[in-house]
């Protein structure tokens, strides 16, 4: 009995379907004022040449790296550190699967969605509910 339990999951984790997000998520469709400023959430676990550094970019170039980042399909979440001040954070899951850099995604298909929050000082001055489209860099 133990056996075919075993045999089951080894052959149901052969079935799972590899997850790679990395590359640039930016928001789709007009950001609101509150987060005009912001360009892209940057992930690049292998810290290839062609992807932006880690973190949180701002339209001014200025990255906010990740103090605490956990990536899953079904749950990607975040902190910045602080700079200036100012810091982030992140809390929602991914709608599509796989190597995202292999799916020939689209600038209008959404393929992250959550719900990123603005922190001055540690207070909290801005938060939304946003869907995100991806890049995979060139």
């Amino acid at each position: 009995m133990v056996v075919g339990a075993c045999l089951t999951w080894v052959i149901g984790q052969g079935k799972k379907q590899r997850f790679d997000p990395d590359g640039s998520f930016w928001i789709h469709g007009q950001p609101p004022s509150e987060f005009s400023d912001f360009s892209a959430i940057n992930l690049n676990a292998k810290r290839l040449r062609r992807l932006p550094s880690p973190g949180v970019q701002l339209n001014n170039g200025k990255t906010f790296r990740y103090k605490v980042v956990s990536v899953k399909r079904e749950s990607f979440t975040f902190e910045t550190v602080s700079v200036s001040g100012l810091s982030y954070s992140f809390s929602g899951h991914f709608l599509k699967g796989g190597v995202l850099s292999a799916l020939n995604l689209d600038d209008e298909t959404p393929v992250l969605e959550g719900i990123l929050t603005k922190y001055k000082s540690g207070q909290k001055i801005a938060e939304s509910k946003l869907t995100f489209v991806y890049f995979g860099g060139t």
